[in-house]
This record gives structure tokens, C-alpha cells and sequence, in this order.
């Protein structure tokens, strides 16, 4: 029997993937374990910081990333720095 053109690139594409399963991600990322994500809450939570998310506008977020990479600081530390200063005004 025949196959039609799709299933023959159907199984042409299922072939491609296992050959790339089978051999491994040529460009691993550098995956945190569960151990080093709790170890990092574990200080956190000793220094005291909690996760705060929030929506901001993306202009706004730009101007504050530049900011960050221009003193070599965390964007986390400004940002603290910055509530602290308009609450205290």
C-alpha cells in the first residue's frame, strides 16, 4: 500500500524527533534542582525577602532594566530602593 505525501512527511518529522530525543540537547540549559531551588527560598526567606509580582507598563520596565544594567545592580535591590524613597516622600 501507498502512503500519501503527508503521512510519508509525517513520518519523515516523527523520525527527525527521536533521532534528536536519543541523542541529547546539543545546547543544555544550566536546570536548577529542586535541592539548589530551596537551598536559594531557604536564604531568601532568612534575609527576609519575599516574591512580590507585578504588572507593569513595558516602557516602564525598559527604563528600569537600563537603569539596573547602567549601575550593575539587581533590578530587585532598585526596585526596593525606589518604594522605599516614594513612601518615605
Amino acid at each position: 500500500m501507498t502512503m500519501k505525501k503527508t503521512e510519508l512527511e509525517k513520518r519523515k518529522g516523527l523520525k527527525v524527533t527521536n533521532e534528536l530525543r536519543r541523542s541529547g540537547n546539543p545546547f543544555p540549559r544550566a536546570a536548577e534542582t529542586e535541592s539548589d531551588r530551596r537551598a536559594r527560598r531557604e536564604r531568601e526567606r532568612t534575609l527576609g525577602l519575599v516574591p512580590f509580582a507585578v504588572k507593569l507598563p513595558q516602557d516602564l520596565l525598559r527604563r528600569m532594566q537600563a537603569e539596573a544594567q547602567a549601575r550593575g545592580a539587581p533590578l530587585g535591590d532598585l526596585v526596593a530602593e525606589w518604594l522605599r524613597k516614594g513612601m518615605a516622600g
